[in-house]
């Protein structure tokens, strides 16, 4: 069986679903290719911090209803160490903005239901995803679904399928340029039933490790700690994590984590990954499928938003003035924004984790980073700026 659309988009997670959305609302067809099933990827509970311009774009785009009646404005995070929090004011630092805690899966949600509603395909459950013919006039994905052999012919595709998704593989391991950077912890996360600990995020440094006092909802809240990437989820038991969190985080003013039944363990790595080569023929990479980022900066699902506005931008302008201008320097345009975001996660990641084997001088350097941070106007606003989002470009 083959079909063919104006675009092909092999992903449902933020970044296929928004370029789907997007094109349509500008009269250009695409189907969309998922391996998982639908409930897969609504259940798959996952962190959301929306910097300022996601959250704008969202509401422009017509699916943000449920971000704006059930997600968490944040005006400031905390930064705690030597027994001290210290607030940064994201609102009043940059001019008014601030973030909104909402989690991806709920994104998700919202943006699968308004794609299926105004009649975009979505193929889940897909198998054997190959992509062919990338420099021709009229690329094509081949596919197996329910058993059965499929084709789909298209002008453009949309490699929108994570990490591990064939996208990236399609181009060249010869001109791809690519950059890897595995750091030596990974965190430990849970998803509890309590009360939040905080009204807002909180990013604790110890001598200990990191901590990330987070939320999902008044009743549910996400935290994480510090830990060895090769450690086992089995190794620790409630009580001794309440513990860990409890002697990395308590100082002097009376300030307890909150505890409550845990229902959800896990370990995750920390990397830091940009293929620079976001294009190859008709073939145009978005999100994961082309950068990693470290969780600490809050970046993953915005720098993803980022490259969708340049790239729905890139095809309009094709289908409508018969224009490559866009495509051809969508790669050099958005991994501009991609190493800003990536620089951001390393630099909270470096300041806020301690490393094994470090020598005792790198330590004071991140004390002393840290002291600077909310200690300087100029620090905290550069902070701030990062943490709440660049403008997209032409959405400033």
């Amino acid at each position: 069986m083959t079909k063919k659309t104006q675009v092909g988009i092999i992903g449902a997670g933020p970044a296929g679903l928004l370029l789907a959305h997007m094109l349509h609302q500008q009269g250009i067809e695409s189907i969309i290719l998922e391996a998982q099933t639908r409930d897969a990827i609504e259940g798959t509970i996952k962190a959301g911090v929306l910097e300022h311009p996601t959250v704008q774009l969202l509401k422009q785009l017509g699916v943000g209803e449920r971000m704006s009646r059930d997600g968490f404005e944040h005006r400031g995070i905390e930064l705690a160490f030597g027994g001290k929090r210290h607030r940064i004011d994201l609102h009043e630092l940059t001019d008014g903005k601030s973030i909104m805690v909402y989690p991806q899966h709920e994104v998700i949600k919202d943006l699968v239901a308004a794609v299926l509603a105004n009649g975009t395909t979505i193929e889940f459950g897909v198998k054997d995803v190959s992509l062919h013919d990338v420099y021709s006039a009229q690329p094509s994905i081949r596919y197996t679904k329910d058993g059965e052999a499929r084709q789909l012919q298209c002008d453009f595709i949309g490699g929108c399928d994570g990490f591990h998704g064939p996208s990236r593989q399609a181009i060249p391991a010869a001109i791809r340029q690519e950059h890897l950077k595995t750091y030596p912890c990974g965190w430990f996360g849970i998803l509890c039933e309590a009360p939040p600990s905080s009204e807002e995020l909180i990013y604790a440094q110890s001598d200990r490790g990191f901590v990330l006092i987070s939320t999902r909802t008044p009743t549910v809240q996400r935290l994480y700690f510090q830990c060895d990437p090769n450690d086992k989820v089995e190794n620790w038991s409630d009580d001794r994590i309440w513990a860990e969190f409890h002697a990395r985080t308590e100082g002097s003013d009376g300030w307890r984590v909150k505890e409550g039944p845990i229902f959800q363990k896990g370990i995750i790595a920390m990397r830091s990954f940009v293929c620079e080569t976001m294009q190859h023929g008709r073939l145009f990479l978005a999100g994961d499928a082309a950068h990693i980022v470290p969780p600490t900066g809050a970046k993953g699902l915005n720098l993803a938003a980022g490259d969708v506005v340049l790239l729905s931008r890139a095809i309009t302008e094709f289908y409508r003035n018969n224009s490559t201008d866009r495509l051809d320097s969508y790669s050099s345009t958005a991994v501009k924004r991609v190493w800003r975001g990536e620089h951001f996660s390393w630099f909270m990641t470096t300041m806020l984790h301690d490393f094994e084997g470090e020598d005792t001088i790198t330590r004071r350097f991140r004390r002393a980073q840290l002291d600077y941070v909310v200690s300087s106007r100029a620090a905290a606003t550069s902070l701030a700026e990062n943490y709440v989002g660049l403008p997209f470009p032409g959405l400033e």
